[in-house]
């Protein structure tokens, strides 16, 4: 039985840490968020794989244990990727027992020993996988192949991604605050407790000296986040900085739980570090936040509109930035179907590269493709100033999910992953719904 006492303390630390927005607007009718709420539940269903369920010719079926939720309801990916399942997890459709499984298994995953591929990559320990097979749970550390004795090479970076460490914080976080539980932060996995792995997890990304801000060179870069692993970005790296300031406040909420004062002060300081510094570093004259300081050093929309809904960017830079993104959508240089471009159109880097650096042509996927994922920050970004624009934005998504709804059947696809030059890619796509609807959720009332 609960203690009534531990649940009301547990409910009002996680509370502190809520980056909802303001409920006494709303961004959707009630009809669209009912048909949004619907849909992305749907979504989820069919992005589960069932115990001992085979979801592709190519691998065997689900040997895990459990329910596993890749990252859509086609087979475009068929296997657990941790940050799409973390992206998903405040939707509040995924359920206490599948979040417990999930969370054991990637931990379970975690690299205990640092080693090198046989391509000459370093998978350091406390990596979290980039996503782990369902036939025989090997963690895959680096995008672009299921196999594990082949797995990494240059092209996918040096190191793995530096944004999976900080969305195995979020699991944890979220599994701890939807089953009022602690006790699985203290118990082993394979020799170490929870707690500790989510520490160590934490560290794992790498920094300058004495530095907060996530760090890669040329010879030492890992992918930075990601729905842009085809893109090179290397320097000081803003987007895993700002998941590294959003794991900082959970781990110190974590801590404090666990009764541990020191450790939950040490994390509120990083935290605080990362915030006074990711605007320093990173910001340009309008307040858009650039992806780095290195290569594709550039105006990053969805690094922008992150930060100001975790309230990194506040104050008059926030509104500088939320101006800008506002004009650029205005301006037909932001969104296509209510789905949103990394880069605004006239800053790419170059005439056939949106970034400085992609393995793509310009014009698909992550190099100046439009995607569904950041819709839902881009809408809580413009309505810092215009709200009509926000809530127009909104309804152009809404309205492109109903046209193209994946549940009509035949050529229907909805969500789609992304749109390129010539047609949009990976149907039923889990975060095209779950990540704005977790944004426009936090603006309904009496939700």
């Amino acid at each position: 039985m609960r203690n009534i006492a531990f649940v009301l303390v547990l409910n009002f630390l996680f509370s502190l840490n809520s980056f909802g927005q303001n409920n006494t607007i709303r961004l959707l009718s009630d009809t669209d968020f009912k048909y949004l709420e619907a849909l992305t539940k749907d979504v989820i269903e069919r992005s589960r794989i069932h115990p001992n369920q085979s979801i592709s010719k190519d691998f065997g079926g689900n040997n895990s244990g459990g329910t596993l939720i890749r990252p859509g309801g086609s087979d475009c990916y068929p296997a657990f990727w941790i940050r799409d399942y973390a992206m998903s997890l405040e939707s509040g459709f995924i359920t206490v027992k599948e979040q417990e499984h999930m969370l054991v298994l990637t931990a379970s995953c975690q690299c205990d020993q640092t080693w090198i591929t046989d391509g000459g990559c370093m998978i350091p320990m406390g990596a979290i996988p980039d996503h782990v097979r369902i036939d025989d749970s090997r963690p895959i550390y680096f995008p672009g192949t299921y196999d594990y004795k082949g797995q990494g090479n240059q092209k996918w970076g040096m190191m793995p991604p530096y944004c999976d460490q900080f969305f195995f914080i979020d699991m944890a976080y979220f599994y701890t605050k939807n089953s009022s539980n602690t006790k699985l932060l203290t118990e082993k996995i394979n020799g170490t407790a929870l707690i500790d792995r989510l520490e160590m997890a934490y560290k794992t990304p790498p920094t300058k000296q004495d530095g907060v801000i996530v760090y890669a060179t040329g010879d030492f870069r890992g992918v930075d986040f990601g729905f842009r692993d085809v893109i090179t970005i290397t320097g000081e790296l803003c987007m895993p900085s700002l998941l590294k300031y959003k794991a900082s406040l959970e781990l110190a909420e974590l801590y404090d739980l666990l009764k541990n004062k020191d450790r939950a002060e040490a994390f509120r300081t990083y935290a605080r570090r990362l915030k006074e510094e990711i605007p320093q570093h990173f910001s340009d004259s309008r307040g858009m936040l650039l992806a780095s300081n290195g290569k594709s050093a550039q105006a990053d929309v969805w690094s922008t509109v992150m930060a100001i809904y975790y309230g990194i960017l506040e104050g008059e830079p926030g509104l500088n930035a939320s101006r800008t993104i506002t004009e650029g959508y205005k301006k037909g240089l932001l969104a296509k179907a209510g789905n949103i471009r990394h880069i605004l159109i006239g800053e790419d880097f170059s005439e056939t590269s949106a970034w400085e650096k992609s393995l793509v042509r310009k014009g698909d996927y992550q190099n100046g493709g439009y995607w569904g994922t950041p819709t839902g920050w881009v809408c809580s970004a413009i309505a810092k100033t215009d709200l009509a624009a926000a809530q127009q934005l909104a309804k152009e998504y809404i309205d492109n999910l109903r046209e193209g709804d994946f549940r009509k059947g035949g050529k229907y696809g909805e969500p789609w992953e992304c749109y390129n030059l010539d047609v949009p890619q990976n149907a039923i796509y889990m975060t095209t719904v779950t990540s704005p609807y977790t944004v426009f959720k936090s603006y309904q009332k009496n939700k």
